[in-house]
């Protein structure tokens, strides 16, 4: 094949790389071994295809050349000899092909979503479920994760170990979940994505608002397991309130990184081809599926996006909206957050400060920033100009982000 870009070849091999790894894990079972082997295999591939043009089947290329390392490992190693034949042995020979560099039949078998399941296995922590995804099926280097979660590279590889490590304690196979426990481990899955989109949509912590290689990322792998899985309503509705919501980012900061909050947007840099791909979506899903979060918060999303001004936005529906989804998910805070803004909006402010107070109660809101900035704001709509600049002060003081410090102290200092 003609010789691309660095770019254009950096992409195909993030997409290819956990079908790669999924492969030699489902063969050879060792997730250490298999991952080393994979990431020398990538490297070998962004060396030289480049210079000599991709092969004729990319896939094909990466699973032999990895395949050949891991068969290295176990023969470097007497204990490792008996079970690479046992391996031989127990997997028939046409399940699993790693055909020679341009050989035209390679394994068809995508394992990806396997693999999904597997890093958020049950007994790993969300933390480690978070960065084992985004190493093992996202491709992120360590370092990359490391930065994104603001730890040290040292830590970060430390958490990934364990994480391997706890797997393999588990005894965890690689398959999918029984049938009687895909919903539940299903259910964590899309919940480890959601969290991945939106550290990147907004960084908990740092100088940066945004860090689109984890928005980036949970959107292809909310794809990936979209593909097989088009029939599942809350796999579309996570992969529309992604597309929906990442749609707003080029008008959400100022050159300079300052933030723009929803209302002062300019609506014509929204990504109209996200937009109108995330509505097809969650309206095919909330049309033929069970109602979920997932989907909700997606339509919510929609009305938003579909509106040309904020003035035009449609709080009664967005707030219809919330009371669905307060029925279905009435335990997530955040969801409780945003229905007092919509609450706000339509019945005004005081009584959005009403719900505010009993959602004070919550110790995972207690001391929050983003309670504090949403009391001033609707304390503002009030018109209390002294209590909203004490609370945007206050949210300022607690929130980790540079950007929305900065907007916060902004905001104050334009009321006082």
């Amino acid at each position: 094949m003609p010789v691309r870009g660095a770019g254009e070849i950096e992409g195909l091999l993030r997409e290819l790389a956990p079908q790669v790894l999924g492969a030699l894990v489902r063969r050879y079972e060792q997730f250490d071994t298999c991952e080393d082997a994979v990431q020398e295999a990538l490297l070998d591939a962004a060396v030289q295809w480049p210079e000599q043009g991709l092969p004729d089947n990319p896939r094909a290329w990466l699973i032999t050349v990895a395949s050949r390392r891991v068969i290295d490992h176990f023969r470097s190693e007497h204990a490792r000899r008996r079970r690479e034949e046992s391996v031989a042995v127990s997997v028939p020979s046409d399940e699993f092909t790693a055909p020679a560099p341009g050989d035209e039949r390679p394994g068809d078998q995508d394992d990806t979503l396997t693999l999904l399941f597997l890093c958020c296995h049950p007994s790993l922590s969300q933390a480690s479920q978070l960065a084992l995804t985004l190493r093992a099926v996202g491709g992120l280097t360590t370092a990359q994760i490391a930065g994104a979660f603001l730890v040290p590279e040292a830590t970060m590889a430390q958490r990934i170990s364990r994480a391997k490590q706890r797997i393999k304690a588990a005894g965890a196979p690689f398959a999918m979940p029984p049938e009687a426990e895909r919903a539940e481990r299903l259910r964590v899955v899309l919940h480890v994505l959601y969290l991945i989109f939106n550290e990147g949509y907004t960084a908990t912590s740092g100088p940066e608002l945004h860090r689109t290689e984890l928005t980036g990322e949970a959107i292809r792998l909310a794809r990936a397991l979209h593909r097989p899985l088009p029939g599942d309503g809350e796999v579309a509705g996570l992969l529309a309130l992604m597309l929906l919501t990442e749609a707003r980012r080029p008008a959400r900061t100022e050159p300079d990184g300052r933030l723009i909050p929803l209302a002062e947007q300019d609506r014509s840099l929204w990504d109209r081809r996200l937009i109108d791909e995330g509505v097809e979506l969650v309206t095919k899903a909330l049309s033929t599926t069970a109602l979920g979060p997932y989907q909700l918060q997606a339509a919510i999303a929609a009305v938003h996006d579909e509106a040309a001004t904020a003035a035009e936005t449609d709080w009664p529906q967005i707030l219809a909206l919330y009371g669905v989804l307060s029925g279905v998910d009435d335990d997530n805070p955040v969801v409780k957050l945003n229905h007092a803004v919509a609450v706000a909006m339509v019945r005004g402010p005081r009584a959005g400060l009403d719900l505010l107070e009993r959602l004070a109660a919550d110790e995972r809101m207690a001391g929050h920033h983003r309670l504090a900035s949403v009391r001033a704001h609707l304390l503002e709509m009030a018109g209390d100009v002294p209590a909203a600049v004490a609370g945007y002060r206050e949210a300022a003081r607690l929130t980790m982000s540079l950007p929305e410090r900065q907007y916060l102290e902004d905001r104050a200092a334009r009321l006082s």
